[in-house]
């Protein structure tokens, strides 16, 4: 992926909001409601970032009704832009493994 069409991504309306709430794994409706974006604009940047592998779908849960719904968290834990000598550079920190399995077992606890 070019850095401009990663610079482009994360400067869509409401794509660095998700980003930056999707540190906890969240439903599309979820992030509707709390950054108050449209459901419809909620769902396209989520395809737009987990197509550019900034966001990842979590896992499948059942809800109280029991549907399965989505639930999202970020791969990131940071994004740098520099622009040096006429170059655009996009460098992406990637949640750590230690992060992911810290996720993981307080998952698994908060199940039992």
């Amino acid at each position: 992926m070019s850095s401009v069409d990663l610079l482009q991504t994360l400067g869509n309306k409401y794509s660095a909001e998700i980003l930056d709430a999707t540190d906890e794994p969240r439903s599309a409706q979820e992030l509707s409601d709390e950054l108050d974006i449209p459901i419809a604009t909620c769902y396209r940047r989520i395809d737009e970032l987990t197509e550019h592998n900034l966001l990842e779908l979590h896992d499948n849960i059942l809800s109280d009704d029991r549907r399965r719904i989505k639930v999202y968290r970020r791969n990131v834990e940071a994004v740098r832009v520099e622009f040096e000598e006429n170059e655009l550079f996009v460098d992406i920190e990637e949640r750590s493994e230690v992060t992911n399995t810290l996720d993981e077992a307080w998952k698994t606890l908060s199940e039992g």
